[in-house]
């Protein structure tokens, strides 16, 4: 096999069609948001406010709420069942620490046939390799499961971390975008990636 982050080999996913997409192995696990998990949520995302903020749009003054994250959970069961986004909370086997989370979409269906890949890591967690891990085993996931061709990724160009994590796993810078997202409050202009099917499968390929 490649080097490569991880072998596919060491994951079991769930099987296409699933109403509970997740994703095993490595040391992690992905699996949809429930809300059971509001108090870990709550509490890694509380701590990790000042590391998270720089990065992502103005929080909400009730996003740490109960009732928010409710709101929130419906969305995802939503977005799901329509095929239009699959979100995965990120944990550590071993002890269940709910550490970050990804989301994939939203998907592109007809002559696209891709999705794009967000994602965000607890300060305490991160620069550990899980993300690397769980990014990687998402595009499988992306590519066998959905059936997808493609995954497109943004970041800050001074996001050095994020753009280490994109092209360890092998994303490919595509584009520059001027003024592409608004991240705490001001327009950014951010690096584009994308990550292809026909590569991503023959670098972790046997």
């Amino acid at each position: 096999m490649t080097e490569a982050v991880i072998h596919m080999t060491q994951f079991r996913f769930s099987p296409p069609g699933s109403q509970s997409p997740y994703i095993r192995g490595g040391g992690i696990y992905l699996r949809l948001p429930q809300m059971r998990d509001f108090d870990a949520w709550a509490a890694v995302r509380d701590e990790s406010r000042r590391f998270l903020e720089r990065w992502e749009p103005l929080w909400p003054a009730d996003d740490l709420t109960r009732a928010a994250f409710r709101r929130r959970i419906n969305w995802y069961e939503e977005d799901v069942a329509r095929d239009a986004s699959y979100p995965f909370f990120l944990f550590r086997e071993g002890d269940d620490a709910l550490m970050g989370g990804l989301t994939l979409g939203p998907v592109r269906r007809g002559v696209v046939q891709a999705c794009t890949l967000g994602y965000w890591m607890g300060e305490r967690f991160a620069r550990q390799g899980y993300m690397s891990k769980a990014v990687a085993a998402a595009a499988y996931f992306v590519f066998n499961t959905l059936g997808l061709r493609r995954i497109e990724a943004s970041c800050l160009p001074i996001n050095e971390p994020s753009i280490g994590l994109l092209e360890k796993v092998g994303f490919v810078r595509e584009g520059y975008a001027r003024q592409y997202l608004c991240i705490a409050g001001v327009w950014e202009d951010h690096f584009l990636y994308a990550l292809l099917k026909d590569d991503f499968l023959r670098r972790y390929s046997t």
